[in-house]
């Protein structure tokens, strides 16, 4: 495994984060491919074994279940110095807004129950998994350096977002001395790079680290066509995101396929070790053992500037999709895409 500085953090972070949405009780989520606790931690051990120090997961995850199953594999299997565990809150419901509760009040409540869930003192990154058109900037920013200087998050990020709005952001808080966003989690894989229209350029300006999500563009970039998986079938949020560009998406799809077999790898590999030259570490889940040891292996995968532009070159603009799609004004109102994941707050 190799490792990175995040962004303008003190965080070493491993190429290679595992992305925990496929962690949780099934029962408390919008997934039905997630995995039980049994076969999680079997995951979580061998990453820790390949050397991944870089854990994503989100209170919005299984109702918090992945954040518990996280937690307790982490106390078992590895020292809390040795990684680096990140997770995410949600937008406050119209129900909090309506109660008046504060942007400052809603970030606290949602880490301290994260907190609870890993059973930890604090986090390394907390992340902003979805602008909030309904809360004021500065509450927001507020609310984050509070927990920063509190000492129950060493650092925040910020996903799902324009980059105007983390040029905002970061400028409010340089104004106001409070913590800045030193990562950003957004959609980017080889058949989605819309990022590096504005955000990449800003990230490069400013030393603010890129961890995209959906990096295997929900398995689409790991399987030579015609081959399918549960995930691939079932996960419909993916089939959302993607359908609609098939057939162009098809024809990176088979270059991959074609490079994989050039170089006796995976397909994995192939896409990963592409990614891997565009940011600092980008979040892979993982629901079965290969998928974890396929990601650590792209690491040590370099491709030639000719093998990275015959991947490239096919590349049309999409159309943005997903919750980039729904990350509008008008949208806010509505029930957030993967549910609030604090319903079952305690006071």
């Amino acid at each position: 495994m190799k490792y990175a500085k995040l962004g303008n953090s003190e965080l070493m972070v491993s190429r290679i984060c595992m992305g925990c949405m496929g962690f949780g009780d099934a029962k408390n989520g919008q997934h039905s491919w997630t995995l039980d606790e049994e076969h999680s931690r079997e995951i979580i051990r061998r990453g820790l074994e390949l050397g991944v120090n870089f854990f994503d997961t989100a209170i919005g995850y299984q109702s918090g279940t992945s954040e518990q199953y996280l937690g307790r594999t982490l106390r078992d299997a590895a020292r809390r110095d040795d990684v680096v565990v990140a997770t995410k809150f949600v937008p406050r419901t119209q129900e909090e807004i309506n109660a008046g509760i504060t942007g400052q009040q809603h970030i606290e409540r949602l880490l301290n129950k994260s907190l609870s869930n890993l059973g930890m003192d604090y986090v390394d990154l907390y992340i902003y998994h979805m602008w909030d058109y309904q809360t004021p900037l500065y509450d927001i920013m507020d609310g984050l350096n509070r927990m920063v200087k509190a000492g129950k998050a060493r650092y925040i990020g910020i996903s799902n977002c324009f980059a105007w709005q983390l040029a905002k952001a970061n400028a409010l808080a340089e104004k106001e001395g409070f913590a800045k966003f030193v990562s950003v989690q957004g959609h980017y894989n080889l058949i989605f790079r819309e990022e590096e229209r504005e955000m990449a350029k800003l990230c490069a300006e400013d030393n603010i680290a890129m961890t995209p999500y959906s990096s295997l563009a929900g398995g689409r970039l790991s399987k030579h066509p015609g081959e399918t998986s549960k995930r691939l079938e079932e996960d419909s949020y993916a089939r959302f995101k993607y359908d609609a560009t098939t057939e162009q998406d098809a024809i990176i799809i088979d270059r991959v396929a074609e490079l994989a077999d050039k170089h006796g790898v995976t397909m994995t590999e192939i896409s990963l070790a592409w990614l891997l030259t565009k940011v600092t570490a980008p979040v892979v889940g993982a629901t079965r053992l290969h998928h974890i040891e396929g990601a650590a292996k792209a690491v040590d995968l370099t491709l030639s500037d000719s093998e990275i532009a015959y991947l490239e070159e096919m590349y049309v603009p999409h159309k943005l999709v997903g919750v980039m799609a729904q990350n509008t004004p008008e949208a806010a109102k509505e029930k957030h895409v993967w549910g609030t994941g604090n319903q079952k707050l305690d006071d």
